[in-house]
């Protein structure tokens, strides 16, 4: 599948999860409280995972979604989805939602893109072409201390960790677009192995395509296409910034600042 191919179908699957995402209201208004099947689940998750995989099986590619798991038709693409990353925030009426795609090739990250669905707003990475929010160029802040940097964090640390001043936002993959394009600084999970491939691998190919670093805290690949893997991914502006708040959090739980 050629790029621009590529780029329409994953256009094609946010704009199905943005419509089916709207017309459930519609039909089920005050539904977005609803549970959906296991713990931290919700109806509109459903709703928008079946959307996408519409869209994504008629374009014959992989899947690898957080509410269906994995598909893989051995065509060499398998698209990472979270439907709705950010659920939570949907059904309390919080403007900070979002669509998480990702093409992944046997080289690694291909395309993405990542839609708040709240807003209309959009990220999109191709891999060796930049990274763009709603068309234009983006670019991270350039900070290089913990003590100029706005931090978003998921969960909370066991003590500060040197921060200008933090956010907690509860939608990891525009969290970590919003480093890629400068509005905050950084981002720190500090949860234990909490965060699956498809919370951060569209919003990973976005920070790459602009230089800002993103690593598990422990070193571990990043690009895994298991629906039963975790990870604890740390991003910021800049390699400074990333290793100081990294050595920080280690400390914060009593271990020895890594290498």
């Amino acid at each position: 599948m050629d790029d621009g191919s590529l780029r329409a179908l994953l256009t094609a699957t946010a704009d199905a999860v943005a419509a089916a995402f709207s017309d459930d209201l519609v039909v089920h208004p005050g539904s977005l409280r609803d549970k959906g099947d296991r713990a931290g689940q919700y109806r509109i998750d459903l709703v928008a995972d079946a959307a996408a995989l519409a869209v994504l099986g008629s374009g014959g590619v992989g899947v690898l979604s957080e509410e269906s798991g994995l598909t893989d038709p051995g065509n060499g693409i398998i698209v990472v989805v979270d439907p709705v990353d950010g659920s939570t925030n949907a059904s309390r009426g919080l403007p900070w939602y979002a669509t998480s795609l990702c093409a992944v090739d046997e080289h690694g990250p291909r395309m993405s893109l990542v839609r708040n669905l709240a807003t209309g707003t959009q990220w999109q990475a191709t891999r060796g072409q930049g990274a763009f929010c709603d068309g234009r160029p983006i670019r991270p802040s350039g900070v290089t201390s913990s003590a100029a940097a706005v931090v978003v964090l998921n969960g909370y640390p066991p003590a500060h960790l040197g921060w200008r001043q933090y956010r907690a936002l509860g939608a990891t993959a525009l969290d970590l677009c919003s480093v890629a394009d400068g509005r905050v600084d950084a981002t720190v999970d500090c949860s234990i192995d909490a965060l699956g491939p498809w919370d951060y691998l569209g919003a990973a190919l976005v920070l790459s395509e602009v230089g800002a670093p993103l690593m598990d805290l422990h070193g571990r690949d990043l690009v895994v296409l298991e629906h039963d893997v975790r990870r604890t991914p740390i991003s910021a502006a800049t390699p400074e910034l990333l290793s100081e708040l990294r050595a920080a959090l280690f400390l914060s739980r009593g271990h020895s600042a890594p290498e």
